[in-house]
């Protein structure tokens, strides 16, 4: 029988690890192999120096490809314009390449305290290690 729980259909990566950010932050490149879906998870701290922070999601083939912006179409949800203090967020991903990255665009200010976790789900292979 099927484990019907959470924790064994679905797999967990740090794209960005819990940090003050002062720069533009592009996670590394983080595989779905395995996984139908895809859940983008981003939460706040504070923001310094009125710290102005944009979000997205890139996607490519391969690893070590060029990575474009995901189109709205391939997205569950969407990305807010400007991130806030002390909030989360989740975007889901439904589209069909392999590899995405986060991009945490630093646009004015000084810094946020941020992370992102990218929730692998529809697992093709059951239960997760």
């Amino acid at each position: 029988m099927a484990s019907r729980d959470l924790y064994n259909n679905v797999g967990l990566t740090h794209a960005v690890s819990p940090a003050v950010l002062t720069a533009t932050n592009t996670s590394a490149a983080i595989d779905l192999a395995g996984f139908e879906g895809a859940t983008v998870v981003i939460t706040t701290g504070a923001i310094a120096g009125s710290g102005n922070f944009t979000p997205k999601l890139t996607h490519s083939d391969t690893s070590g490809g060029t990575y474009t912006d995901v189109a709205a179409a391939d997205l569950i949800g969407s990305f807010p314009a400007v991130l806030a203090a002390d909030t989360a967020y989740k975007v889901g991903y439904k589209g069909a390449k392999q590899f995405v990255k986060t991009v945490l665009t630093l646009n004015s200010g000084t810094s946020i305290a941020a992370s992102a976790v990218i929730v692998k789900s529809h697992a093709r292979s059951k239960p997760v290690a």
